[in-house]
């Protein structure tokens, strides 16, 4: 038996593209964070409800695990919370 699993990919670029990522609820998921532009203070990325704190990597993909065991909208943001992004899991 074969395991689905889902990935998105989020472009961090002046912002996030893009800005929502939704997911299936109770598939393994996996979010990977591509930081393409060196301008801002997108170099890091802030996932609170997933306990996430990282740094991203110009030009490198960094890739999460995410629970989607429990439905809703989870925000994301860069490291001073100017930019918003979030994952919603349905």
């Amino acid at each position: 038996m074969t395991v689905k699993k889902q990935n998105a990919e989020v472009i961090v670029d002046g912002g996030y593209q893009p800005a929502t990522v939704t997911l299936h609820q109770g598939i393994p998921a996996q979010l990977t964070f591509k930081r393409v532009s060196d301008k801002g203070c997108l170099d890091t990325v802030v996932l609170p409800d997933f306990e996430i704190k990282a740094a991203l990597p110009l030009n490198e993909e960094k890739s999460f695990t995410i629970d989607t065991k429990t439905p809703s909208e989870y925000q994301f943001s860069c490291g001073m919370n100017m930019f918003h992004g979030k994952v919603v899991i349905k």
